[in-house]
């Protein structure tokens, strides 16, 4: 089948603004390419980061921010590619009055298309995917890779297929760090937009006894239950699609949701009442710079912040509801 790749170039500050114009086109399947990624675990941050990084990933270090992503090379996946070029125009415009701050830079955000036949690209990436430990014990290994577990180590089995959710982005790991951190304070999780399901599992593993994982896009939706069941977990995990909390009563102990900043601040009232009295919210896909529009947004909808990581351009929030008296 043939495909146009289609890749934006941007910046570092122009990643969150363009996919987040992509997702209100409704295209939620691409792909942040952030060399300052790799020269983040090239200089190792923590002990349990890469133990190995291969030489050609090293050699993207010096590239342009970009996002990728595959359209159909039909006429819907034209009209949808002429969207997106109207959109970036729209998104230049709107740097150029200021709008998304005095000196900000979005970059080039000029697209390059290239037509493909599926079989040449949709398997190259597994190449640069390595087995990674993402937290203390939380390791992350590719169902094709070999790895020896130690005594003290959880192992994540996973194929992200077309789904992109490796685990090793700094939003992704830390979730999984606050998941490790509170460990033992949930029995129940709803893991919103869950792609891979990679925190779906990681709640499991660190033991959550009932999880649902919730997805928009049929295609994550049948690649995370496929991963659930490679880690033998279809006992305590559901995976459905859906759109983002409609139609879920779950009163879940912990609420997880990797998406940006925007759909956070969204999300919020309906994940205060998805949560079970106590319950946590773990939120991640924020830029820094979003950090404080994000926390009033938690916070208007009778949320208390309880902790904050950090890690590059990147943080997540740990958030629970007010208390009242």
């Amino acid at each position: 089948m043939k495909f146009i790749e289609t890749k934006i170039f941007t910046s570092k500050q122009g990643i969150e603004p363009l996919a987040s114009m992509l997702m209100e086109i409704g295209l939620t399947d691409f792909v942040i390419e952030d060399p300052t990624e790799i020269t983040e675990l090239r200089n190792k941050k923590n002990a349990y980061d890469w133990d190995y990084i291969d030489e050609n990933v090293l050699a993207m270090e010096g590239n342009e921010p970009n996002i990728v992503l595959y359209l159909e090379d039909n006429d819907e996946g034209m009209k949808t590619l002429q969207k997106i070029k109207l959109a970036a125009m729209e998104l230049k415009d709107k740097e150029a009055e200021g709008f998304f701050g005095e000196g900000v830079s979005l970059g080039r955000l000029s697209i390059e298309e290239n037509t493909v036949d599926d079989n040449t690209w949709k398997d190259n990436w597994k190449e640069f995917f390595k087995p990674s430990k993402v937290t203390d014990r939380i390791v992350i290994k590719p169902t094709w890779e070999e790895y020896k577990r130690k005594a003290d180590e959880l192992v994540i089995e996973l194929d992200p297929g077309m789904a992109f959710g490796t685990g090793t982005h700094p939003t992704t790991s830390m979730c999984i760090k606050f998941m490790e951190r509170y460990a033992g304070q949930f029995k129940s999780v709803l893991d919103i937009g869950c792609g891979s399901g990679i925190l779906s599992i990681a709640a499991a593993l660190l033991g959550a006894e009932d999880v649902l994982g919730i997805e928009i896009d049929p295609q994550a939706v049948a690649i995370a239950k496929e991963n659930v069941q490679c880690n033998g977990l279809d006992d305590k995990i559901r995976i459905f699609a859906g759109d983002l909390t409609k139609g879920v009563d779950l009163k879940a102990d912990l609420v997880v949701a990797n998406l940006m900043a925007d759909m956070v601040v969204l999300l919020a009232e309906d994940v205060h009442k998805n949560l079970a009295s106590g319950g946590l919210f773990v939120s991640s896909g924020i830029l820094i710079d979003k950090l404080e529009e994000v926390k009033a947004g938690l916070k208007r909808a009778g949320f208390a912040i309880v902790d904050v990581l950090e890690e590059g351009e990147w943080c997540a929030m740990l958030a629970r509801i007010k208390e009242t008296r």
